[in-house]
């Protein structure tokens, strides 16, 4: 429990700008929320079949991916 605290206590300096503003978020679940799909596309690469089906993908990807950040949706 010390070594826990001491831990704490040595990087109070960086965890007081977490606690001084609110905005800012303890942990890196969006960017590894925003990574995942990426990283299933890799693996879905190895089954596009050509070097330019794996472009065409890339490029589908890319655009869904963009949209999302865009907070773009399907037109109704």
């Amino acid at each position: 429990m010390a070594a826990a605290i001491r831990y704490a206590l040595t990087r109070m300096t960086r965890l007081r700008q977490y606690l001084d503003h609110g905005i800012l978020e303890l942990d890196n679940n969006t960017a590894e929320r925003a990574m995942r799909s990426v990283a299933v596309s890799r693996k879905n690469y190895l089954f596009v079949g050509s070097q330019t089906g794996g472009r065409a993908a890339a490029i589908a990807y890319t655009l869904i991916e963009t949209a999302k950040l865009n907070d773009i949706g399907p037109q109704a």
